[in-house]
């Protein structure tokens, strides 16, 4: 059931600054300039939004250069508001020839038995061993596709900024670092260039971006109406809220800190999730290419 709860986190950070978390880079401090009556342009803010937008597609490269811990708690609620089960799964979250995988490592908060261990390293083994015996013509036709995922990514992305109406609200401090504070509503008779586009009418929202490196740090985000993906078999309901926080790693990289999740929606027309999800990461490493990936039958 997993997939659902996945499904709407990849759509509602994809639809804010796409579903990656962007890379803190060396750059001069940016200076809104409010005009005579004290409101800042719009185009000073789109344009701060746009660097923001642009770091964010660089993460892909930084990111795959770590591995973590995540740590998912999934609380389903009753017809009250009320928690009827709680369930938790921990994964450590591996690269593996340029892939990232998760190798589940924990279930309620216990270690996996020795059987439902051994069913997760035999799920990386075939994962290698595909990795290591792929042929040159499937690597290039992977990487090609992989490019132009990422080109459609770039194209999205970049119409974020125009599809809003962006306000500065204030500033705050988010982990000892200065930020600003924008509040985003659809932009009234937008017309969006990508089909996937059109979903930005559906969120409204708070953004949090450093102030120092133009990196987004906190989004606070609402859906405002219902939501149809993948032609009517999921419909995502008003109401659905999402934050995210990140956190700066190695003094290179914003990588995520915790994702928190109030998820209402209908899968295939007749199943129904009213959920709180939150997710946390943690225990972020460097990835090194010497490193080796222990499975079943191997010493490390």
């Amino acid at each position: 059931m997993r997939y659902s709860f996945q499904l709407i986190i990849a759509i509602a950070m994809a639809i804010v600054l796409h579903a990656g978390f962007a890379v803190a880079q060396t750059s001069s401090s940016i200076d809104l300039k409010p005009d005579a009556s004290g409101v800042v342009p719009a185009e000073q803010i789109r344009e701060l939004l746009r660097r923001a937008e642009e770091k964010d597609l660089e993460n892909d490269k930084r990111q795959r250069d770590y591995t973590y811990i995540e740590r998912v708690e999934r609380r389903q609620l009753d017809g009250h508001g009320g928690v009827s089960k709680t369930e938790t799964w921990t994964s450590e979250v591996l690269e593996i020839y340029g892939e990232p995988v998760e190798r589940r490592t924990a279930k309620d908060d216990k270690p996996l038995s020795p059987d439902e261990a051994k069913k997760e390293d035999d799920k990386i083994q075939k994962i290698i061993d595909k990795r290591k015996n792929e042929s040159e013509e499937g690597r290039r036709k992977r990487l090609a596709k992989e490019e132009k995922d990422r080109a459609e990514d770039r194209k999205f992305v970049l119409e974020i900024a125009d599809a809003f109406n962006f306000r500065l609200v204030g500033s705050e401090v988010i982990d000892g670092r200065d930020a600003w504070v924008f509040e985003g509503e659809p932009r009234p008779g937008y017309e969006p260039r990508q089909r996937n586009a059109r979903m930005l009418s559906k969120f409204k929202g708070r953004v949090w971006i450093d102030k120092t490196e133009a990196q987004w740090v906190k989004l606070d985000i609402t859906a405002i109406d219902t939501i149809s993906v993948g032609f009517m078999l999921a419909r995502i309901h008003k109401g659905t809220h999402l934050i995210i926080e990140l956190t700066r790693v190695n003094n290179e990289v914003w990588l995520p800190k915790r994702v928190q999740l109030h998820f209402d929606a209908r899968i295939a027309l007749f199943k129904s999730y009213d959920d709180d999800v939150e997710q946390t990461y943690r225990d972020y490493r460097k990835f090194r290419t010497d490193t080796k990936i222990t499975v079943v039958g191997e010493t490390q």
